[in-house]
């Protein structure tokens, strides 16, 4: 099996468009192959909020995300380990992406130091503290017999000076090392990604562009581009960076995005996407919607959302009467206002619903993005 898989193609590039840099394209894990350009629901501490691994599996998941921080402070990698990896722990028989926890370090801000060593770091429930090493990172990962892991990073916020972010940029480039020389992820047919930073800068997004991709890993992601830039940013950055990722390589950009920023990056040529949004909003009773018509007509794709989606927030008053179905597809059994009514009510149903609307919204865009670039119209 081992000498099979090391012999097949990881990335192959099905078809490239010929009205914009999108591509379909097919990543082959252990777990399963995955066609791209493709979403991530994050499962943070080993679940998507609200939902079980069949429901994801039934909404069209492909692969889904799990976060290294969460998962080493509890349950802890060790345990996922013996009982057989992360896989078996969530009942999740499909591929799983884990980010190195840089993120999540970064965001305790005064709870962490970051040296060249790593990040020393208190956790803010217990005040214990631990410490993040790139060679850490890998091993909790390897631990967790993850398909794809994440190179560790220094995450820096914006706005920040141009000195500070190539402070990080360059520290990240060592670590990215740090992480392909301690890695034994190949031995368990995993892949390992390595992260390009660099900020709003262009000179640095493309020094640190060439020098990740130099480095040879399976894929490349974006960073930075969700911690706190202007959004319109987004697609000046990845013009910088696009032209020097190889294209025998998935691409990821981090973090991102709204629906219409989905769409512009597939036109930029980014393969893989993670959010929060979908399942974070749902909790708070948004709901991400086809506008009439669009769903099964996706030649409309552009910038402006009000053209293929809008939202609505469920516990407006206007919905307390409004008997029209959720949504016609997974959710057509349900109205608007039995969803107010669990909402105003705090029935945990309501956000069991509202996530499976938004999933739902979310895959099925992936899907329609992967039919138009097929038929040419994207």
């Amino acid at each position: 099996m081992f000498h099979v898989l090391c012999c097949m193609t990881m990335f192959k590039v099905l078809k490239k468009s010929k009205k914009s840099k999108a591509r379909l394209s097919i990543l082959t894990t252990t777990h399963g192959d995955i066609r791209g350009p493709f979403f991530m629901p994050i499962a943070t501490k080993g679940a998507v909020k609200n939902l079980n691994s069949a429901e994801l599996k039934e909404l069209g998941a492909q692969i889904i995300l799990a976060n290294t921080y969460h998962l080493f402070l509890a349950p802890g990698d060790q345990l996922v380990k013996k009982i057989g990896g992360l896989h078996r722990f969530m009942d999740w028989s499909g591929p799983i992406l884990t980010d190195s926890g840089g993120f999540q370090v970064f965001s305790l801000a005064n709870l962490r130091k970051v040296t060249e060593t790593g990040v020393t770091f208190a956790d803010p429930q217990s005040g214990k503290k631990y410490l993040l090493t790139p060679e850490i990172s890998i091993k909790i990962q390897q631990n967790f017999g993850v398909d794809i892991a994440m190179a560790f990073d220094d995450v820096i916020g914006y706005p920040a000076s141009k000195t500070k972010v190539k402070e990080a940029m360059v520290k990240t480039t060592r670590w990215a090392k740090r992480c392909k020389e301690s890695s034994k992820l190949k031995a368990q047919n995993s892949k390992l990604f390595g992260i390009i930073q660099g900020g709003i800068y262009q000179d640095l997004r493309r020094q640190s562009a060439k020098e990740i991709t130099a480095l040879d890993f399976d894929g490349y992601a974006i960073g930075g581009v969700a911690v706190g830039e202007p959004r319109e940013k987004m697609k000046e950055i990845l013009n910088w960076v696009v032209p020097y990722l190889p294209e025998n390589k998935p691409r990821y950009l981090m973090g991102l995005g709204k629906p219409e920023e989905i769409v512009a990056a597939v036109k930029q040529g980014i393969d893989m996407f993670d959010c929060v949004i979908p399942t974070r909003e749902a909790r708070h009773g948004r709901l991400y919607l086809w506008q009439e018509n669009k769903k099964k007509q996706p030649t409309t794709y552009n910038l402006q959302p009000t053209n293929f989606y809008h939202t609505i927030n469920i516990t407006n008053a206007k919905y307390r009467t409004d008997l029209s179905p959720i949504n016609d597809t997974n959710l057509k059994q349900y109205s608007k206002a039995y969803l107010h009514h669990l909402f105003k009510t705090n029935e945990p149903l309501g956000m069991r619903l509202a996530t499976l609307n938004n999933l739902e919204f979310y895959l099925t865009l992936m899907q329609q993005i992967r039919d138009s670039i097929k038929k040419g119209i994207l």
